[in-house]
């Protein structure tokens, strides 16, 4: 199993890929998440974003010292959203023939194989990234090994 594993890792980072064209730095306003207020002081409260709805929330009035609510002012550049830290966006690919389709954006968009493709058509498609010089992102995932 390591072989094959090494075989796939040798051939995903030996091939020379397509580099990406950023149109500038990525900058991210805020990396952690938003949280749901009092989500650290009781365990029965999840963590995932809840809005404040409460008559004295100190949180929905944005006292000082307070955790931070999500709003427009904390959205990515439109230049630099949706892209991947790689330096590509996503295209999500469910054929071979779907690839055509990044032949003139091959530099700006990365094929991504969608989760319900099998092995046979994943092979078809590392294959035929691999002719096209189109990168994938997920191109080692759910194969022993590449035969190119």
């Amino acid at each position: 199993c390591t072989l094959l594993t090494y075989i796939v890792y040798t051939y995903i980072h030996t091939h020379k890929m397509v580099k990406p064209v950023v149109p500038k730095q990525i900058v991210k306003k805020r990396s952690k998440k938003f949280t749901r207020p009092l989500s650290d002081k009781f365990k029965c409260i999840g963590t995932s974003w809840r809005y404040p709805h409460g008559i004295d929330s100190p949180v929905r009035r944005r006292f000082k010292g307070e955790k931070r609510m999500p709003n427009k002012g904390y959205g990515s550049d439109r230049a630099t959203k949706y892209i991947n830290p790689t330096g590509f966006k996503h295209f999500p690919v469910r054929s071979a023939q779907d690839l055509y389709m990044l032949l003139m954006q091959n530099r700006k968009y990365a094929a991504i194989i969608d989760r319900k493709v099998g092995a046979k058509a994943r092979k078809a498609i590392v294959r035929k990234a691999h002719e096209l010089d189109v990168r994938l992102i997920n191109g080692s995932a759910k194969l022993r090994k590449v035969e190119v």
